[in-house]
């Protein structure tokens, strides 16, 4: 859930993410550091929609309709081994990229009314967030130092719907990919 300060996270926030665990023992001091999701309590992810449907909203109907959205997308393998950069953001970018789009397209399809990062972006760029809000030598810093930790893969197998409580991120449910 990136692109976002500590700051603007509101109780009641939820968003749909992809946990990518591998990715921890590279990213996790850098993103606790520099990217105010994971010192919220957010694990190292790809995002699939943020802000999602206030958490007031989500009941058994949303989980069923969330659960037959991702039931139409099979699981997939993603490789992490370069750096990208977005203003102010470095990420790594996973590859490929189309099932998660995919992923985003069919859950923003099925709730037009939460367009992906609130509509402030016209194009999906799906990322895994490892700092915000530096100057580009604090960057350059971090992509000499993840050298070592990659390449990597990671079996994308279900997404996760979190919720913020005012103070931190939390799983609310886990939805399989696939039947």
């Amino acid at each position: 859930m990136a692109d976002d300060s500590s700051s603007t996270f509101q109780a009641g926030q939820t968003g749909l993410v992809v946990r990518i665990p591998e990715a921890e023992p590279a990213v996790r001091g850098w993103r606790e550091r520099l990217d105010p999701s994971a010192r919220a309590g957010v694990p190292a992810h790809v995002t699939v929609l943020f802000p999602f449907l206030e958490e007031s909203r989500i009941d058994p109907l949303v989980h069923a309709a969330i659960e037959d959205v991702l039931r139409g997308h099979q699981p997939f393998d993603l490789r992490f081994e370069k750096t990208g950069r977005l203003p102010e953001v470095l990420y790594l970018v996973p590859e490929p990229a189309a099932p998660l789009i995919r992923l985003t397209e069919a859950v923003a399809g099925r709730w037009p009314e939460a367009p992906p990062y609130g509509g402030r972006f016209a194009e999906i760029v799906p990322h895994l967030t490892i700092a915000q809000g530096q100057e580009d030598a604090v960057l350059e810093e971090i992509e000499a130092d993840l050298g070592a930790g990659l390449p990597f893969t990671s079996r994308v197998t279900s997404v996760e719907l979190m919720a913020h409580d005012g103070t931190a991120w939390r799983t609310l449910a886990s939805f399989a990919l696939g039947d």
